[in-house]
């Protein structure tokens, strides 16, 4: 039999929807807003650092970056992430989440100025430093994943508490949408200014000097909405959940949450003493107790993220190339090196607009009706069925009057993996786990993603490779089989989604089992 809960934390619970749920939201959201823009905005000036500094005018086609540097370009991101969502996932329970917080922030802000920057124009040199910050870039990034989702979910009430988390990572759509649509802006600029001929009429000057200075505006353009929202982060005070029960100040928990309410909040400690509530159980992440009560759980979140990951960021990040084999976007040859981006930039923006955001805010709309486990099922089912889709007829979609077929079905799968796993894999992490662990079990649940990212993104830049590859690398199983891959991941996805717990309309103590007693589960 579970005690009785801290009044604190049940007033939290049953508070009604007010300002500062909504502001809560904005500043966390607008991290993920900043992580999204620095994550993929790379994707979209890829191809514009293979022109400036791997051109070669002897060559019938453009420059490209060679798959080593590809390869790290693309992936040094993801790995700073992965690395960062463990470090920052255990300091916020050991020293607090507001406390780590802002530091998330001025790490985000410093390396997208800095990745924008080089040491010299050579191409060792501007790529060694580019990859050297966007690592650390994405170490700041993945703080943002355990520390938001936690805030979030010990802010919210539970009747709408999954409304509120999917809220703060519906944001990364629109990250997704402003990074296009500032790489459009810029890249139309300097376009109409800087006028050049296509690499098939002028090898030499397709690529005019002043491209360099794209892709370091885009790359740069990321660092200020996290400045904008350091200030407030700073503001927030910290949550209930961890100064009750982990910091083992009541006290200052209900002062908090009483300025925060705007309602005077009262304990009784004579009913509910408080070392029954906040030390009941002390095991850590490492303990029988632990394994027997959410390791099951872990291995749920962990793996569904993971599936997730490698079909979604394989999907994000070689969409360009997906869109030129299936002739949405032209031949690179036919275009200048500014115009590609342009044309790159636009279709992303397209894609974000009609499958991208709606997704995410489909999920807002419907998790605490439908529940986590129902839409994360959903969203893995329809991702199979419509990679199928693509990977079954795939020549006939790559056949001339047939390209916007599979342009609709590849933006329906981003449609159902937003409004779906990829925002209830976020979401799930930051509910199931006791206080003191909820961090880092959800640090540990989005590594594992950036794992399934880092797989995905690698292994389809190499396998997707074609008869002829391209330029540089060794030929592949194809994108036919390479979807059929994906899909693959999509369903092992759908499989250990049966092994997540459903936390709808429950308190985060409830679906925890936080106040039970350790021989009991």
């Amino acid at each position: 039999m579970a005690p009785q809960q801290l009044n604190v934390l049940s007033t939290l619970d049953a508070a009604k929807v007010q300002w500062y749920h909504f502001r809560a939201i904005v500043i966390a959201g607008m991290g993920f807003f900043t992580d999204a823009y620095d994550l993929f905005s790379i994707s979209l000036i890829a191809k514009l650092l293979g022109r400036i500094y791997y051109s070669d005018p002897t060559f019938d086609s453009p420059g490209t970056l060679p798959p080593n540097v590809s390869a790290a370009v693309t992936g040094v991101a993801l790995c700073g992430t992965l690395v960062g969502q463990l470090f920052f996932g255990w300091l916020g329970d050991s020293f607090g989440r507001k406390n780590v917080y802002g530091f998330t922030l001025i790490l985000m802000t410093i390396c997208s100025l800095a990745s924008g920057l080089s040491f010299s124009n050579q191409p060792k040199g501007v790529i060694a430093t580019l990859c050297f910050f966007r690592f650390w870039l994405g170490f700041g990034v993945g703080g943002d994943y355990p520390l938001s989702a936690t805030i979030m979910s010990e802010y919210a009430n539970k009747r709408t508490r999954g409304a509120f988390i999917a809220a703060v990572f519906a944001m990364q759509g629109f990250g997704i949408l402003f990074a296009a649509i500032v790489s459009l802006i810029v890249s139309a600029a300097f376009n109409n200014t800087y006028k050049a001929p296509s690499y098939d009429e002028d090898r030499l000057h397709s690529t005019v000097p002043e491209a360099d200075y794209v892709w370091r505006i885009i790359l740069m353009f990321g660092s200020i909405p996290a400045a904008l929202t350091y200030y407030w982060r700073m503001q927030m005070p910290e949550t209930a959940r961890y100064t009750a029960l982990i910091a083992h100040n009541v006290k200052k928990a209900v002062a908090d949450m009483s300025k925060v309410l705007h309602v005077e909040i009262e304990e009784n400690f004579e009913k509910v003493p408080a070392n029954e509530v906040i030390r009941r159980n002390n095991w850590g992440l490492f303990s029988p107790q632990f394994a027997k009560r959410h390791g099951l759980h872990l291995l749920a979140t962990t793996s569904t993220w993971f599936f997730l990951d490698v079909a979604f960021y394989s999907q994000n990040l070689f969409q360009k190339d997906i869109f030129s084999k299936v002739g949405w976007i032209p031949k690179d040859g036919t275009m200048n090196a500014i115009e590609e981006v342009y044309l790159i930039s636009r279709a992303q923006t397209y894609l974000a607009l009609c499958g991208t955001v709606p997704g995410y805010w489909f999920t807002v709309a419907f998790i605490d009706k439908i529940g986590r486990f129902w839409i994360q099922l959903m969203g893995f089912v329809m991702m199979t069925i419509f990679m199928l889709g693509l990977a079954i007829p795939y020549h006939h979609w790559t056949t001339p009057g047939h390209h916007t077929g599979f342009v609709v079905l590849y933006g329906l799968t981003f449609f159902f993996a937003n409004f779906g796993p990829n925002a209830t894999t976020f979401i799930v992490p930051a509910e199931v786990f006791p206080a003191r662990l909820r961090s880092t079990c959800h640090g540990i649940s989005a590594a594992c993603g950036k794992a399934g990212a880092i797989v995905g993104a690698f292994g389809f830049l190499y396998a997707s490779q074609g008869n002829p590859p391209s330029r540089g690398y060794r030929k592949g199983i194809g994108l036919r089989n390479s979807l059929f891959v994906l899909a693959t991941s999509n369903f092992l996805g759908m499989v250990m989604t049966l092994f997540v717990p459903e936390a709808k309309g429950k308190s985060l103590e409830e679906v925890s089992m936080e106040n039970v007693d350790e021989n009991v589960v």
